[in-house]
């Protein structure tokens, strides 16, 4: 959606408000009152009308702005919904300095640190040889259900790998999207749901998904 149609969505929804006479009344005479010089009675009811008008337009920007987000918001799909937040817990584990509750580049480590924490077995696997070192993991709050956060390193990127259980029924076909500067990948495998977010390049983070994605040859 582009500006324009943010622009005539706003402009065919919003409601526009006047301010209350009286509080532009009040404001008038308090504006009045503080200068050195109290003005005409003709110039006060100029300047209510003004302020008035004023604190209707402001009103009125408000209320379109407001409305244009949730109509932009409206307009998002599940999956971009959950891409927005997907970017959401990457941002904030970043910037909390929290990216990670167990370190190690052992997945016989970070696989039964989850165990007993959620209720579904993560798939864990070190890729360091592939350029994807395994960072460790953490516990994530994601599409509402509690989720094991997998982090890697690629150069100097982090990488959040957000892994669920698919829900019943449940194909997925790969979905790749770009949310506020920053690279999404979604697909399923094994009955699991995986969301994978970084601000690597997208060649970068499409090579993961095709990692993690093909069979686990240490099974």
């Amino acid at each position: 959606m582009d500006d324009d149609d943010v622009r005539a969505l706003v402009s065919a929804h919003a409601t526009r408000y006047r301010a209350p006479a009286a509080l532009a009344d009040r404001i008038a005479d308090r504006i009045a009152d503080a200068g050195p010089v109290a003005p005409s009675r003709a110039d006060r009811g100029r300047s209510r009308f003004w302020q008035g008008a004023g604190l209707g337009a402001a009103a009125t920007a408000a209320l379109a702005i407001a409305l244009g987000v949730g109509v932009m918001r409206s307009q998002l799909s599940p999956d971009e919904r959950l891409a927005d937040e997907a970017v959401a817990n990457h941002v904030r584990s970043l910037q909390g300095g929290h990216p990670v509750d167990v370190t190690s580049s052992d997945r016989h480590t970070v696989k039964p640190w989850f165990s007993g924490k959620l209720d579904f077995a993560a798939p864990v696997r070190d890729l360091t040889a592939e350029g994807f070192a395994l960072e460790g993991g953490r516990l994530d709050y994601f599409d509402h259900h509690p989720v094991a956060a997998l982090v890697y390193r690629h150069r100097l990127h982090t990488i959040n790998v957000f892994v669920q259980p698919a829900k019943p029924g449940e194909t997925t076909a790969v979905r790749d999207f770009r949310r506020q500067g920053f690279n999404v990948e979604r697909w399923t495998q094994d009955g699991m749901d995986f969301w994978a977010v970084s601000d690597v390049d997208a060649d970068a983070l499409r090579q993961l998904r095709t990692l993690l994605a093909a069979p686990d040859p240490t099974r």
